[in-house]
């Protein structure tokens, strides 16, 4: 084994301790501050390999206003690790997607020469104009066998033109028309409508590991948030920063609604929502009760259903 894949080699990536390594200049993990160090957190889940993949926009985001992944004077181990996590990815996308991840593609490369490695090529020329193919004049001769069509379809017209109905065939035409449209419509059956009931929110006891701000969004916090799902922690996008400091949201247990359908704010997806409650002035948590743990559930009184898989 030899070269970056040598020096990848070397990570723990169990473990948040960054580990020494002797041909590169890393900035220690003493230098890191709290917000720093809550972000190496939270890259080192969005880039595990199931989840990679669908991180890259978010990443490529985030360096587009960085050297560093952690807005650092110099790399760190958390850079080695989601370099070499997302490797794989850069080296087979398309040009097209290169062109528009094009932060994260110098981001690696950087990364290969920080460490002294540059056996691994990475096609960093992103600003090649793209091929135009200039189209083909047609020859002058198909000029005069295009006249001759036209003169063809112009004298073949008369014979296919046929008589216009009449009034009184054009209102039959109508009625008929009509008829069968209301035929239809009784036909279908009256849908039923499904009354409102708090069962159908998945309300679930959530734990806040770790809270950063959006790189994108000032007004956005992004949690990642223990649901007590198979998959793992959720990514959790929330416009709580001018009601909560950053401190308020470490650690945090939380009430959250895990069933809205995804949607992608400013670049990251956002899968879940905290519950809050607020007044006039305010803004509160809703809190869960004390002991409970993260992915228990959250039921009304006297209410009894299944929630909806996924709210519209």
């Amino acid at each position: 084994m030899s070269g970056l894949a040598e020096i990848f080699a070397k990570l723990s990536l169990e473990s948040n301790d960054l580990v020494e390594v002797t041909n590169a200049d890393l900035t220690p993990n003493t230098d890191l501050n709290d917000l720093q160090k809550a972000e190496a957190d939270q890259w080192l889940t969005l880039s595990l390999a199931d989840r990679a993949a669908e991180n890259v926009a978010a990443l490529n985001s985030v360096l587009a206003s960085r050297t560093f992944l952690l807005n650092t004077p110099s790399a760190t181990i958390v850079d080695l690790t989601v370099a070499k996590r997302v490797l794989a990815l850069v080296q087979a996308m398309s040009d097209e997607d290169r062109k528009a991840n094009r932060h994260v593609v110098r981001w690696v490369d950087l990364i290969q020469h920080t460490v002294g490695i540059t056996e691994v090529e990475i096609n960093v020329d992103l600003e090649a104009p793209r091929e135009i193919k200039a189209k083909e004049k047609k020859e002058s001769k198909e000029a005069p066998a295009q006249e001759g069509a036209k003169k063809e379809k112009k004298a073949k017209a008369p014979a296919a033109a046929t008589e216009a109905p009449s009034a009184v065939d054009a209102d039959a035409a109508k009625k008929e028309k009509k008829d069968k449209k209301d035929k239809k419509k009784k036909e279908q059956p009256a849908k039923v409508e499904v009354p409102v009931s708090p069962t159908m929110i998945d309300f679930r006891v959530g734990h806040i590991q770790k809270a950063i701000k959006h790189p994108d969004a000032d007004s956005l916090y992004v949690s990642t948030i223990d649901m007590g799902d198979e998959e793992g922690p959720r990514t959790v996008c929330s416009g709580l920063v001018k009601y909560f400091p950053i401190e308020a949201m470490q650690g945090r247990m939380v009430v959250v609604v895990a069933n809205l359908k995804p949607v992608n704010m400013r670049g990251i997806k956002s899968t879940a929502m905290v519950l809050c409650a607020s007044d006039e002035n305010t803004v509160q948590f809703v809190n869960p009760p004390a002991g409970a743990k993260a992915g228990d559930k959250v039921f009304f009184e006297s209410y009894d259903g299944v929630p909806e898989k996924q709210l519209n």
